[in-house]
């Protein structure tokens, strides 16, 4: 198992995990047997190239999908919980934004905390708008927003109801370079106040950088890099 942090309050592991998909009647592998474990307060990165599986293995860290083979496990404080229990405690950020079009901002940041039960939902959907800077768009629906904004309004939504491991696959792919810069600051600043775990899928370097952790694949193998290897470019993110 690639042990990446020490031990925190919460962690996913993933044991000797493999997936594939049947395509035109043949079977294509992503990774085989990957074994790792994202800890909770850790930033990471999962680099490589288009249909190497990092989206793949980002949907199934988060519980949302199941792997091909092997097991994938949720811990707090030592004790193997529901996967179920994991899925309540994780928030996703799309490259695409995913904000209902007919809902203003402030109606898609409260949507989680409705279905949740939580009856001040658009007070703590407020506070979380305005923590990211979007206080005075609390009415607009996502046309009214730039591209920027609209990925402000997605992190706000992801973690309005303060989950402890945060996804977030390319989230400034869309963006322009200051936008991106802003939305990457946002998600690492927001995260480490919180103490999450942020995981970002991403082609930048720049933004792969800023990760504590960073899984590179390459043909069909994920390996760990070192920090120092990352080569940190004057690029866009």
């Amino acid at each position: 198992m690639l042990s990446m942090t020490l031990s925190s309050a919460s962690q996913i592991e993933l044991h000797n995990v493999s997936q594939s998909f049947n395509h035109n009647a043949q079977q294509i592998t992503l990774f085989q047997q990957l074994s790792l474990c994202i800890e909770q307060g850790q930033s990471y990165a999962i680099t490589g190239p288009s249909g190497s599986g990092k989206s793949s293995l980002l949907m199934l860290m988060a519980g949302l999908e199941p792997p091909t083979a092997g097991q994938i496990s949720y811990i707090e404080h030592g004790r193997s919980m529901p996967l179920a229990l994991l899925r309540q405690n994780i928030g996703f950020v799309f490259q695409q934004f995913h904000l209902l079009p007919e809902l203003t901002a402030l109606h898609n940041v409260a949507l989680p905390l409705k279905l949740r039960g939580e009856k001040n939902a658009e007070v703590i959907a407020a506070a979380s708008l305005e923590k990211v800077g979007l206080g005075h768009r609390l009415n607009h629906k996502p046309q009214q927003l730039s591209g920027g904004e609209q990925q402000r309004a997605a992190i706000a939504r992801a973690l309005v109801f303060q989950p402890k491991f945060i996804f977030a696959d390319e989230p400034t792919g869309n963006l322009d370079s200051k936008s991106a810069a802003n939305v990457a600051d946002l998600l690492f600043d927001c995260c480490r106040q919180n103490g999450a775990a942020l995981v970002i899928v991403t082609h930048s370097p720049p933004l792969a950088a800023r990760a504590q952790q960073v899984l590179a694949f390459n043909n069909g193998n994920c390996t760990l890099l070192a920090k120092p290897q990352m080569e940190v470019q004057d690029a866009c993110y």
